[in-house]
């Protein structure tokens, strides 16, 4: 892969992971089969700030957790009113995190 390419697509889309996994993801992609680059480009991250401000308003719902793809606490939250409100006031400290890691596993896929 094209060094050019992939500096360009971590400046983009840097904010959508751990910083600790930029070094991980940039290795990853420069050794990627030049075919996946569309898959690469086609690839749907969430930006976890965004996401933080869904939980902020919405989160009482669940809908934070739908949206990243983690039904089962998605359905917890909903069915429990964002577990009485506990629930929801945590992920607003975690579903930032939670979020960068499922634009891992996305990226992870295709890589694979």
């Amino acid at each position: 892969m094209d060094a050019q390419k992939v500096d360009l697509f971590l400046t983009t889309n840097a904010k959508c992971f751990e910083p600790h996994h930029i070094n991980f993801i940039r290795e990853k992609l420069l050794t990627m089969d030049e075919a996946k680059w569309v898959q690469l480009q086609a690839l749907a991250l969430k930006d976890p700030t965004t996401i933080l401000i869904i939980s902020i308003f919405a989160g009482n719902l669940g809908i934070d957790r739908f949206i990243i793809g983690d039904t089962g606490m998605g359905l917890g939250k909903l069915l429990t009113c964002g577990g009485f409100g506990i629930w929801a006031i945590v992920d607003w400290f975690m579903i930032q995190g939670a979020t960068r890691e499922a634009n891992l596993r996305k990226l992870q896929a295709i890589l694979v």
